[in-house]
């Protein structure tokens, strides 16, 4: 469920605190300015609102209308300045942006292969253009949404660059049709031209912004006087005028009984109406002339009709029956992937291939996976112990990708808010640790490693959760195989490889060796640590887990006269004992939150305050990881 955010403005009455779309119990006046945050966009235009709610729960609908209406007054803009503060930026930022660098020069161009042996031209924003383009295109989603929601608008036409949308959304509405008919726009990125993004903004009746301000969005969006592909903008501006090309082409559809669908310039239109094909000239006729209203123009040369009895494709997608993927993409990428393996790299078309590239064919065949195995019978399980040929595939490029060919060491923790204490720290003492972090250019801080991000790909395909100390030891049990279901993947791309791991692989306990915490277990249960073992990471805060290999176990050092310690220990007790809005700090996964703030409230004060914030008792623990770091740099080691 989406968020919405209303802060009262200019009020005597308190703040309202975050609320959900639901449960709402508003304390409002009749009269007051809100500021409202929604998806993480917020909406800094103030625009006074008049509400005369009764007690009790506000019902979602209301809310949702309320941020419709916001939202609808905050485009009324009428000058470069309420530009800037709609898109939440500095004026003069914007003024910088347009006159000073101009947008032109934020732009890096490169080349991409596509799947027909032919390049495509990528124009990738940078710095504070991306940043704004970025933040135009969510907030123009939204206007887009709201405008749905108003009219009570269901889209399912355009599949591309939408959230929630895909190839597969775009695919299966044709799925088991007598006839396929494919129509392709010809020349369609190079369509949207300055002029016609200007003169949408200017002229469309959702929008109808002044001269001035519709040439300073086309500035802002274009790139030599084209939308280019690459930019974060794009996509929205590019869909928001094919809303016309849509709604022409949907009202010839239906009167031939078609369904319709558009994947950014490829057209789909498919029926069981077995009279299709005596009517098809007659169609096409009529859907030629709906595009060149809208002002495309069809490229006659990749226009097919597909029938039942033969294979029938959709942005290349199988949808004669299930959704599938044709057997040689396949293949071809298992291939590419054991090249890669035991090569250190593949080739793609003839040309050097990129982990990222890989990632994507997996990705995409994964999506099929993903889709079928949302049909089969409840019965049929799907999880990391169940998957398929192709599925284990996947998980097997993970595990290099990320575990084995990292290109920086990898940190994984026991929670997310270590993560932050860590970079706190790094960031307070980032001079005397120039292997860990540094500052670019701009004076920000980049880190040289990485942290392990739980996602929902780990949990389907290692059976991680998305917290928690079970991370470590199931990627401890995937380094060195468990049974016939956890293969031992270090040793298989050691193999193949004839190399060992890049990076370390570093795993971070809390020093928790005696109870029955996440340390123990881990190194009793899975490790079967030896006295030995025991005795070096008490002394050392580390352990090579695996001979010759770079997976590492590493915990924070003991304070005081402590026979065990959590990460929070390092902090100095006045820290320990701060005080938020009248709540202590409580540690404990479980309490009760009207009294206490926990864990993850204090890890955010933390990383906002480091410069604050005394972290010497960290330097134990990141000279560790500073040392581990630079004995593995070596080859040989």
């Amino acid at each position: 469920m989406a968020v919405i955010t209303a802060v009262q403005k200019n009020c005597e009455n308190r703040k309202i605190p975050n609320q959900s779309l639901t449960g709402i119990k508003p304390d409002l006046c009749h009269k007051c300015e809100l500021e409202y945050t929604f998806a993480n966009v917020r909406i800094e235009k103030k625009v006074e609102m008049r509400y005369n709610f009764s007690a009790g729960a506000m019902p979602a609908k209301s809310v949702w209308q309320d941020f419709v209406l916001v939202f609808r007054k905050c485009w009324l803009i009428l000058s470069r300045n309420e530009l800037a503060d709609c898109l939440s930026i500095p004026r003069s930022k914007l003024t910088h942006i347009l006159y000073v660098k101009k947008p032109d020069s934020y732009y890096t161009t490169f080349e991409i292969p596509k799947r027909n042996g032919e390049t495509r031209t990528i124009c990738a924003p940078s710095g504070d253009l991306k940043i704004l383009q970025a933040k135009l295109s969510n907030i123009l989603w939204l206007y887009q949404k709201s405008i749905w929601e108003e009219k009570g608008i269901k889209p399912n036409v355009s599949h591309a660059f939408e959230k929630e949308k895909s190839i597969i959304t775009n695919a299966r509405i044709h799925r088991n049709k007598r006839f396929v008919l494919n129509l392709d726009l010809e020349n369609f990125f190079d369509c949207f031209h300055f002029g016609r993004v200007q003169g949408y903004f200017e002229k469309n009746n959702y929008f109808k912004l002044p001269h001035d301000v519709a040439v300073i969005l086309a500035q802002l969006t274009c790139y030599q006087g084209r939308l280019p592909q690459g930019a974060p903008s794009s996509p929205i501006i590019t869909n928001l005028i094919c809303q016309s090309l849509d709604t022409y082409l949907l009202r010839v559809a239906k009167k031939y009984k078609l369904d319709y669908t558009r994947y950014a310039d490829d057209l789909t239109f498919s029926t069981n109406d077995r009279h299709f094909v005596e009517n098809q000239e007659e169609f096409l006729a009529e859907a030629n002339a709906a595009i060149k209203r809208a002002g495309f123009s069809i490229n006659e040369k990749k226009t097919r009709l597909q029938f039942k009895d033969s294979r029938q494709e959709v942005t290349g997608l199988i949808v004669n029956k299930k959704l599938n993927v044709n057997h040689s993409y396949v293949h071809k990428t298992r291939a590419m992937a054991h090249q890669l393996y035991t090569t250190g790299e593949y080739l793609i078309d003839g040309v050097p291939g990129t982990l990222k590239q890989l990632e994507g064919r997996f990705s995409f065949i994964d999506q099929l996976d993903h889709y079928n195995n949302i049909l089969d019978p409840q019965e049929i399980k799907h999880d990391a112990f169940n998957l398929n040929g192709r599925e284990r595939q996947y998980q097997a490029f993970i595990f290099y990708k990320y575990l084995f060919a990292n290109d920086v060491p990898l940190i994984v923790t026991e929670g997310k808010t270590d993560i932050r204490y860590i970079k706190a720290a790094l960031k307070s003492l980032y001079v005397r640790y120039p292997r860990l972090i540094e500052k670019d250019a701009e004076g920000n801080f980049v880190y040289k490693f990485s942290f392990f991000r739980r996602t929902k790909r780990w949990k389907y395909f290692f059976g991680i959760s998305l917290d928690g100390a079970d991370a470590m030891k199931i990627l401890y049990r995937y380094h060195v195989g468990s049974n016939r279901r956890i293969p031992p993947y270090l040793n298989y791309f050691r193999q193949l490889s004839g190399h060992e791991q890049h990076n370390p692989v570093i795993l971070l306990y809390d020093n928790e060796s005696k109870s029955e915490r996440p340390l123990k277990k881990f190194l009793g249960e899975d490790v079967h640590a030896t006295a030995d073992q025991k005795a070096e990471l008490k002394a050392n805060l580390h352990i090579r887990l695996i001979t010759d290999s770079k997976l590492f176990v590493v915990t924070s050092p003991l304070v005081g006269n402590k026979e065990e310690c959590e990460i929070e220990d390092l902090f100095s007790d006045k820290l320990l004992s701060l005080n938020l809005e009248g709540k202590p700090f409580c540690r404990k996964d479980k309490f009760d939150n009207s009294k206490y703030f926990g864990k993850e409230i204090f890890s955010q004060y933390v990383y906002e305050n480091y410069q604050t914030i005394d972290f010497s008792k960290f330097i134990p623990l990141l000279d560790v990881i500073d040392a581990i770091i630079a004995q593995t740099e070596s080859p040989e080691k």
